[in-house]
C-alpha cells in the first residue's frame, strides 16, 4: 500500500517539475518548439519502454476508432497552453486548474461512453471550483486591499 501511495506522490511531484521545465524551454527556444521536443522525447522513451516491456509482442492489429487518435493533438495543446501559463500564474493553481479540467472531462467522457452522470463528481468538482474562486478571491484581495 505505502508503495501506491509512495507512487502517486512522485507522478504527481513529476507533473508539476515537468510543467515548470517545458515552461522554462518554451521561453528559451519557444512554445511550439518546446512542444515539439516535449513530444519528440517522449516518443522516442515510448518507444524504448515498449521494447523492454515485450508489450509489442501482444499488439494485435485491431480497429481502433477514429477518437482514439486524438489524445496526441490534445496533449499538443495542453503543453503548448501549459507552457505559455506556467510563468503567469501560480503552479498551485494551475494544478487546480488543470485537475477541475481532467474532472469535468472525465465526467463528460463517462456520460458521452457510459451514459452514467455522477452526481458525487459533479458536486465534489464545484466544490473544488468554488474552494479556487474563493481563494483567487481572497488572493486578490490581499494584493490589492482596496477592492
Amino acid at each position: 500500500m505505502f508503495l501506491y501511495i509512495l507512487v502517486s506522490i512522485l507522478s504527481g511531484v513529476s507533473i508539476v517539475i515537468s510543467r515548470i521545465l517545458n515552461s522554462k524551454l518554451a521561453e528559451h527556444i519557444g512554445i511550439l518548439q518546446g512542444t515539439f521536443f516535449n513530444y519528440l522525447f517522449g516518443l522516442i522513451f515510448s518507444f524504448i519502454f515498449l521494447i523492454f516491456s515485450q508489450e509489442w509482442l501482444h499488439i494485435k492489429s485491431t480497429s481502433v476508432p477514429f477518437w482514439a487518435y486524438l489524445g496526441g493533438f490534445t496533449g499538443i495543446f495542453v503543453i503548448g497552453l501549459s507552457s505559455y501559463i506556467t510563468p503567469k500564474i501560480s503552479v498551485f493553481y494551475l494544478t487546480l486548474i488543470i485537475f477541475i479540467g481532467q474532472l469535468f472531462t472525465g465526467i463528460f467522457i463517462d456520460y458521452l461512453t457510459l451514459n452514467n452522470l455522477s452526481i458525487g463528481k459533479i458536486i465534489g468538482g464545484f466544490l473544488v471550483l468554488s474552494g479556487l474562486t474563493f481563494n483567487l478571491f481572497i488572493d486578490k484581495k490581499s494584493i490589492y486591499p482596496h477592492m
